[in-house]
């Protein structure tokens, strides 16, 4: 494979597997890397062949030269319409099933609203604590320094109302860097390890608390 473009790039001769793809790209795979191609043409670009050299062209004039010594594999599938991906555990899965078990954050919680509104954003869930306090929680997937200065910012907005107030905040997360801990530490707020399938009911543990 010779590359000619931006740069140039060569890939010595050896078995490798080549991608046609119904958009137009082309891409060449070893056995390694398979996040990665070792080499690829994104499309729009146009493949021309002749004998065992294939042409790969792209928009910008680009060429990739693909020399075949050997064939040892063709097929051709039909993928049809891609339903995408579905992701799972993401922040609204995790608020959703929070929100079903609130006791998780401690016991005698009660939920008051999911995605209570605020003037900077919703809060992902308002809670009361066993005393009655109201409290306000941010989830993450991963909790970091971000996440600890958006709940700061939450708090301290719904402790001006004197219907709310006092209001403490909880730190909610699937993982909690150790700088996001402190952070949340030293502002009064606490931090709640949340396990993913404990939540959806696959294991007896329903957290560990800090």
């Amino acid at each position: 494979m010779d590359y000619t473009g931006r740069l140039t790039a060569h890939l010595p001769m050896a078995t490798r597997l080549i991608l046609i793809k119904a958009d137009g790209s082309v891409s060449i795979h070893a056995d390694d890397r398979a996040y990665k191609p070792l080499n690829w043409m994104s499309p729009p670009c146009a493949l021309r062949v002749d004998g065992d050299a294939w042409t790969v062209t792209n928009r910008s004039g680009d060429t990739l030269v693909i020399t075949v010594d050997e064939i040892l594999h063709d097929s051709l599938h039909e993928l049809g319409l891609d339903p995408g991906l579905i992701k799972d555990g993401v922040e609204a899965h995790l608020q959703a099933l929070l929100a079903e078990r609130v006791e998780v954050l401690g016991d005698g919680f009660t939920l008051i609203r999911r995605e209570y509104p605020t003037a900077i954003g919703p809060v992902d869930l308002l809670c009361r604590d066993a005393s009655g306090s109201v409290v306000a929680v941010e989830i993450k997937r991963r909790g970091e320094i971000d996440g600890v200065e958006q709940l700061t910012r939450y708090v301290e907005l719904l402790d001006r109302d004197p219907i709310l107030s006092p209001v403490t905040g909880v730190f909610a997360a699937q993982q909690i860097k150790p700088q996001a801990r402190t952070l949340a530490q030293d502002r009064g707020l606490r931090c709640v390890v949340l396990d993913y399938d404990a939540l959806r009911g696959m294991d007896s543990a329903e957290g560990r608390l800090f």
